[in-house]
C-alpha cells in the first residue's frame, strides 16, 4: 500500500522561529518602501535590506521590482546586481558574490520539501552564486546548488546540479555548453566571449 501524504501535518507545521515570523510581518509592512522606490535609489534599497539583516556590499544594485523573501538570509557582494522581477526565495541562505548578476525574472529557490516524508517537511537549503557569475533572464537555480565563479547560467536554464567555475550552461536540465573565456586587459586569463553581453 502506498503512503498517503499528510497534508494537514504539512500545513500545520511551524518551520520558522518566532523571531522569523515577526521579521516576516515587519518586512511585509516595509515592502512598499522598497518596491515603490524610484529605480535609481539603489542606496535606499541597500539601506532597507541591511536594516532587516542582509549583508550588502558597496555598490550593489537591487532593482525595486526584485523580490527578496527573507532579507536576513541574503548576502550580496560588492557591485553585484539583482535585476527587475528577480525572485530570491531565500528560505535558506543565499550568497551572491562580488560583481555577480542575477538577471530579470531569474529565480533562486533555496527552499523545497522532502518528498520522501509523508508530512513534506520544509528543507531550507543554501544557494551560492560565485563572484562574476551571471544567472541570465528567466533561469532557475534550485535548492542546495552552487554556481561557480565566472559561470553563466543561460536564459531559462534550470540548474539542478552544481555549475563549475567559468562554465556556460543552458537547457533544462542545464548542461555545459562551453567554457567562458574573458577578453580584454582585465581578463586575467579568463574569458567572456562577445556573446556574453552585459545584462543592463
Amino acid at each position: 500500500m502506498r503512503e498517503v501524504l499528510d497534508i494537514d501535518a504539512c500545513r500545520s507545521a511551524r518551520p520558522y522561529s518566532r523571531r522569523e515570523y515577526v521579521g516576516r510581518i515587519l518586512w511585509a509592512l516595509a515592502m512598499p518602501l522598497f518596491h515603490f522606490s524610484p529605480r535609481p535609489l539603489f542606496g535606499w534599497r541597500r539601506m532597507l535590506l541591511r536594516l532587516f539583516g542582509a549583508q550588502i556590499g558597496a555598490g550593489a544594485h537591487v532593482y525595486p521590482s526584485a523580490r527578496i523573501y527573507l532579507p536576513w538570509n541574503l548576502t550580496l557582494g560588492e557591485e553585484a546586481s539583482i535585476g527587475e522581477w528577480a525572485l530570491v526565495y531565500n528560505l535558506g541562505p543565499v550568497t551572491i558574490g562580488d560583481r555577480a548578476t542575477i538577471s530579470h525574472r531569474a529565480h533562486l529557490c533555496a527552499g523545497t520539501h522532502d518528498h520522501r516524508d509523508p508530512t513534506l517537511p520544509l528543507l531550507r537549503l543554501p544557494i551560492e552564486i560565485g563572484p562574476q557569475a551571471w544567472v541570465c533572464a528567466d533561469a532557475f537555480v534550485g535548492p542546495g546548488r552552487k554556481v561557480g565563479e565566472g559561470a553563466i547560467v543561460g536564459a531559462a536554464a534550470v540548474v539542478v546540479k552544481d555549475v563549475g567555475p567559468w562554465q556556460v550552461v543552458g537547457g533544462n536540465p542545464a548542461r555545459v555548453i562551453k567554457a567562458r573565456v574573458m577578453q580584454g586587459a582585465n581578463a586575467g586569463g579568463k574569458a567572456m566571449g562577445r556573446e556574453s553581453a552585459v545584462d543592463e
